[in-house]
């Protein structure tokens, strides 16, 4: 079985790792192992081409909790091979596919650009999915090395892995002084930056506006003549949206979509625009005065989220300023900039999770957390030699951690106090690589020492549950969407879905035959062991986007002449039943969307694109951004 980098739970019971019972060879899993430590997010360098370099492989490993466990590495902990990427379930380009540039695929040393009719791979060559990039088929080679307790591997590379220009930008200014790095200041850099005060509600230097909007935006009309060819029984084209924003040359992220009572939301550049669910006719416009830079997968449950903005116009301009936004009246309320904790602070994008109240922004080393409703700062660096490097939100506060004493940790923070909960300790040369869940708690594991991989899950209290088993299948979750510099996204994976005693995963699409498809597999968190496998529709893949009413809500893709379809899989398996069937078609269409991101709510199914880009402005004004299906 294969999944991305670091995506295998624990297996077996409580203490020390076992052994697993049998062995297993590179590119084989086994089971037994603990799962391993983790360290600093390390991102990969800049794509050459569209096939973005292969991701790491899982391995499987049983993670211990307590800090004095230390496990060596034994026969099976070798790193299989890569396992090959396949494209995406979303990745057939149709032939009115609009062109998408990537971050690194403009025209020029990082990437070639698409053709008309083709869509452009994303920063690593993946096809991102429903909340972001996706990684490219992993296999799981085996458990992992050491023991998930001990000190770690000491200190760690912040530059390893990553990018060669964004390295040598940043080695420029600093000098390496015995082992360590120290950064020299100097040259001229001011900028467009706006005075931004860093206590107090201060509002932004060049106020949001808010656009209420008259209800004459795109929508209904253009829906309807894509009606003309709908079937008995196929879904109707609610709406469809096509960029109106003048964009800047390499384009820009989606952040989105959001929901609030009957308005859908999305971010792009300078704006956050609500949409009216039912027709597609915005309903209000926050115009922004720089550019958005983060935000979390979800808002609070009562309309609020807060998003990352620039301190200014400039290309030297910090993602370091928090905005709240209501989602339902679309109005801008308290900014708040990020204080620097120190030399290294905001070298590294941030990333946005929201629980509860609570919003954090964390960057390597960092966190700041502010209260949602007013604003207040909550709390900051954390008592000890580990600090969070990134986190996730929701039911619970779930913080990746990085300790200066070596090895990594994960642990859930009370997210008024920062204070733990409790603390899962990774064994060497290990880190957190995703969140597959929060409530049951899944994490994906990595080493990109040994090219390795793991799933596990933990129990409430921080205590190992399993660790999923992935044989010899292949698994592709998409994860992440926009290219973080030197930081880590824990949110927005898809392709997984979990409920209290399910954990489910698609396979990347078989290669072996002309009919591309692939299965869901069902995993036990309690032992770590597949139950039943499901299998999609004869030439489709089917990808796990949530739990719904107890069972698990898949898209089934469009392909050139199918549209796709939204379906629920029981949870005892079986073939997938089908809620809402998209008209053929708008299959090719459906199919254009690039870096798709999608949303059931309310009986409606949305497809939204992750990035707007093209080679001109006139193609960059006829680019679909969001399209929506309904009964």
């Amino acid at each position: 079985m294969s999944q991305p980098p670091s995506q295998q739970p624990p297996q077996g019971g409580f203490g020390a790792p076992q052994d697993p019972p049998h062995g297993g060879t590179p590119g084989q899993g086994g089971p037994g192992s603990p799962p391993p430590p983790a360290q600093p997010p390390q991102m990969p360098p800049p794509p050459q081409t569209p096939p973005g370099p292969p991701a790491a492989q899982p391995g499987y490993g049983y993670p211990q909790a307590g800090p004095a466990d230390q496990q060596q590495p034994g026969p099976y902990n070798q790193p299989g091979p890569y396992g090959q990427q396949q494209p995406g379930p979303y990745n057939q380009p149709g032939p009115y596919g609009q062109q998408q540039p990537g971050p690194y695929n403009q025209p020029g040393p990082y990437g070639q650009q698409a053709g008309p009719y083709g869509q452009q791979p994303g920063p690593y060559g993946q096809q991102p999915g429903p909340y972001g990039g996706g990684y490219p088929p992993q296999q799981f080679p085996g458990p992992p090395t050491a023991p998930p307790g001990g000190a770690g591997g000491g200190g760690k590379n912040p530059f390893k892995g990553k990018p060669g220009v964004i390295i040598a930008a940043a080695v420029a200014g600093a000098l390496v002084i015995g082992g360590g790095i120290w950064f020299a200041v100097g040259g001229d850099d001011s900028g467009d930056k706006p005075n931004v005060s860093k206590s107090g509600d201060a509002e932004p230097t060049g106020s949001p506006s808010v656009d209420q909007g008259d209800g004459s935006g795109d929508g209904r009309e253009a829906a309807d003549d894509l009606n003309a060819g709908r079937k008995d029984g196929e879904a109707r084209i609610e709406w469809l949206q096509t960029n109106d924003v003048d964009l800047p040359r390499n384009g820009a992220d989606v952040y989105g979509p959001w929901f609030a009572g009957d308005t859908v939301v999305k971010a792009m550049y300078r704006q956050v625009v609500g949409y009216s669910a039912a027709d597609g006719k915005k309903k209000w416009t926050l115009s922004l005065p720089t550019e958005i830079c983060a935000a979390p997968v979800a808002s609070t449950t009562t309309g609020k989220l807060v998003i990352g903005v620039k301190n200014g116009t400039t290309e030297k301009a910090d993602c370091n300023q928090l905005q709240l936004v209501d989602l339902m009246t679309g109005k801008g309320g308290w900014k708040k900039e990020i204080p620097e904790t120190g030399a290294f602070d905001l070298l590294s994008d941030i990333t946005i999770a929201m629980s509860g109240d609570t919003v954090t922004a964390a960057r390597t080393g960092a966190v700041n957390a502010f209260r949602v409703s007013d604003g207040k700062e909550l709390f900051g660096k954390l008592p000890g030699d580990c600090q969070p490097y990134a986190l996730t939100g929701g039911p619970k506060l779930i913080a990746a951690e990085s300790c200066t004493s070596g090895g990594n940790q994960i642990q859930e923070l009370d997210p008024t106090t920062g204070q733990a909960k409790w603390t899962y300790k990774l064994a060497a040369d290990w880190d957190t690589d995703k969140v597959y869940s929060v409530n049951p708690l899944v994490v994906s594991l990595k080493n990109d020492e040994k090219d390795t991989w793991s799933i596990v899950a933990l129990n409430a209290n921080g205590t190992p549950r399993s660790q999923i088993q992935g044989g010899n299948d292949k698994f592709a979750p998409n994860c992440g969407g926009s290219f973080i510099v030197f930081g880590q996204n824990l949110e927005g994976c898809v392709g997984v879905a979990a409920d209290a005693n399910t954990f489910y995963m698609a396979t990347a699409p078989d290669s072996g035959s002309t009919s591309r498809t692939n299965e869901i597999v069902a995993f036990s968190l309690d032992t770590g062991k597949s139950t039943w496998r499901a299998k999609a529709p004869e030439g489709r893949t089917m990808t796990p986007l949530r739990m719904e009413g107890g069972k698990v809500l898949v898209y089934l893709d469009a392909t050139y002449d199918t549209g796709g379809a939204v379906a629920t899989v029981a949870p005892s398996g079986g073939a997938p039943t089908t809620l809402l069937q998209h008209p053929a078609s708008t299959a090719q269409i459906e199919n254009s969307f690039y870096s798709p991101k999608y949303a059931y709510v309310d009986g409606r199914f949305y497809v939204m694109s992750g990035r707007v880009s093209a080679s001109n402005d006139e193609e960059e004004l006829k680019t679909k951004t969001m399209m929506a299906f309904g009964k």
